[in-house]
């Protein structure tokens, strides 16, 4: 049997982290991706304050959430949640199994989100960001939901 343990562990310093601009490819990719119908957006104003971009995997009927983003001043107030049962119900009527997520062992807002909305912790990647990721770095997780 194995087990995972999820434990909080206070930091000296805050982790922050910044992310570099998407390349061309990543963009195009993103931009096909409205087309196949597991993409949400929320509007305040005429201006988009989150989204959520999904994309199915068929070769085992699963739904990738590929990004969930909310303006900072949107947090808290049930639009991330809504817009992922958006994508869950698009998933359902698509046929698909379960809802995937991959976030960070660092990103501890996201996964208290997840947890809140169902997802439990399915597997773990230790070098998929670097190969220096484990013991002192970030640490994939992926977390599931069934549909």
């Amino acid at each position: 049997m194995l087990s995972l343990t999820l434990t909080r562990v206070p930091l000296q310093q805050p982790y922050v982290k910044r992310y570099a601009p998407l390349e061309e490819e990543d963009l195009a990719h993103y931009h096909g991706l409205p087309a196949g119908g597991f993409c949400f957006g929320a509007y305040a104003d005429g201006n988009c304050v989150a989204l959520a971009l999904a994309e199915p995997q068929d070769w085992n009927r699963s739904l990738h959430v590929l990004e969930l983003h909310l303006a900072p001043h949107c947090h808290r107030q049930g639009i991330g949640a809504r817009l992922l049962e958006a994508v869950e119900d698009a998933g359902r009527a698509a046929g698909l199994r379960t809802l995937v997520c991959e976030t960070q062992n660092t990103n501890v807002p996201a996964i208290d989100f997840y947890r809140r909305q169902g997802f439990t912790v399915d597997g773990i990647d230790l070098s998929l960001y670097s190969n220096d990721d484990f013991p002192d770095g970030e640490v994939a997780l992926f977390m599931k939901k069934p549909l």
